[in-house]
């Protein structure tokens, strides 16, 4: 009894220190800022209220710096679904925090985030489904929707640049899930949108969604892109180098736009992405039964089948990287852990006890990768130093 006691006490001591930690490390909240003048060129949210972004401010040494990070969230692929999109933050900056918390990569404290705490951090903020790729002029007035996510891409660009992107020396565009896959597809506009001699490098975080069967055998994630890049129009905002050998719904993954880009980018990406497994591998459509129910909430409810589903899963991913890693201008960091976006919370990015590689590893706490020599999981940010800073 009294070492049951001494485990739950145990327990709620290291849930303590945790809540501790993260309130120490996500002290700084930043207020939003809204493009009004993005209106009048057509650059507006679902609603056609006007996109958003948080900004901090660059000092010292990173005042000429610039961090732009996209805003995850998914997609919206038909009429329905965009309107439901529509009465959420992810539809209508009306619906937005006025302040959101800045941690892990956007951090402005040095022992978090000692790279990029001084510089100016920005945060987009995501309300048109499309990872910032749609542009279609016409509104139907039945439904008032606007698919003009590309636009709202320049406009924030072309507000920040008067207020010091334009004097940038250094400057990473960055994002996660549909904001990672948004970094890659503007990574190399984004570049041209800066002066010449600023040096310019791209991080996707969780972004790198392949194009693969569901466990019933079906395309449906090809078709469910497909359908986006319809409804969006986005097929004229996405890569020219892809979209003149391939049908535009397949430039929408990133196996196929990443070999062209030719920006120095970053892939950071779990191998066991737990979206797209749950969204991808085994969405529901292609589990009526919800047999996949549980193993999709909890890994160590998975079967043995259902691991091996997984593990093959993992080796289309790492087979799908493959076709971008032929460049000394890419940087890869590929775990085995069952998660989703490592850049944005303090935990997964950098805390005073990460462990270090050449000093000390750690097995991922939460992987299906348990037959085989795992890959471990180590401190994000230390592999961004080498990659992306000092390259």
């Amino acid at each position: 009894m009294c070492r049951m006691v001494d485990s739950r006490l145990g327990h709620w001591l290291k849930l303590l220190v945790s809540l501790m930690l993260l309130l120490k490390t996500q002290g700084l909240y930043v207020g939003i800022t809204y493009v009004k003048s993005a209106v009048a060129k057509g650059a507006v949210c679902l609603d056609g209220s006007p996109p958003a972004y948080h900004w901090d401010k660059g000092f010292g040494t990173g005042i000429n710096s610039w961090l732009i990070h996209f805003e995850g969230g998914g997609w919206c692929n038909n009429v329905t679904s965009c309107l439901s999109r529509k009465k959420t933050h992810l539809g209508s900056s009306k619906l937005m925090g006025q302040q959101i918390a800045f941690s892990g990569i956007m951090n402005n404290k040095r022992p978090f985030n000692p790279d990029f705490y001084n510089w100016n951090r920005v945060k987009i903020r995501y309300c048109d489904g499309s990872s910032f790729t749609g542009d279609v002029q016409a509104v139907n007035p039945a439904t008032n929707l606007h698919f003009r996510g590309a636009r709202i891409w320049l406009a924030v660009i072309e507000d920040l640049l008067p207020k010091g992107l334009k004097n940038a020396e250094n400057a990473l565009l960055s994002g996660c899930s549909a904001g990672g896959l948004a970094s890659i597809l503007h990574c190399d506009s984004f570049r041209a949108l800066l002066r010449m001699g600023t040096k310019v490098k791209c991080l996707s975080d969780a972004g790198y969604f392949i194009k693969v069967k569901d466990v019933s055998g079906a395309p449906h994630v090809q078709t469910y892109f497909n359908e986006i890049v319809t409804l969006h129009g986005s097929a004229k905002n996405l890569p020219l180098s892809c979209t003149s050998v391939l049908k535009p719904s397949f430039c929408f993954f990133p196996q196929y736009v990443a070999p062209q880009v030719r920006t120095p980018l970053f892939i950071l990406n779990a191998a066991y992405d737990s979206w797209q497994i749950r969204n991808i591998l085994a969405p529901s459509i292609a589990d009526p039964l919800g047999v996949w129910k549980s193993c999709k909430l909890d890994i160590n409810n998975c079967s043995p089948l259902q691991l091996k589903s997984m593990q093959d899963f993992r080796l289309q991913f790492l087979n799908a990287l493959n076709k971008s890693t032929n460049s000394s201008s890419r940087g890869l960091y590929i775990d085995s852990c069952y998660a989703h976006c490592q850049t944005e919370t303090q935990e997964k990015w950098f805390m005073e006890d990460s462990p270090v590689l050449g000093k000390k590893v750690r097995d991922c706490e939460f992987s299906p990768h348990y037959q085989s020599s795992p890959i471990v999981y180590t401190s994000v940010i230390f592999l961004l130093q080498l990659t992306l800073l000092l390259s």
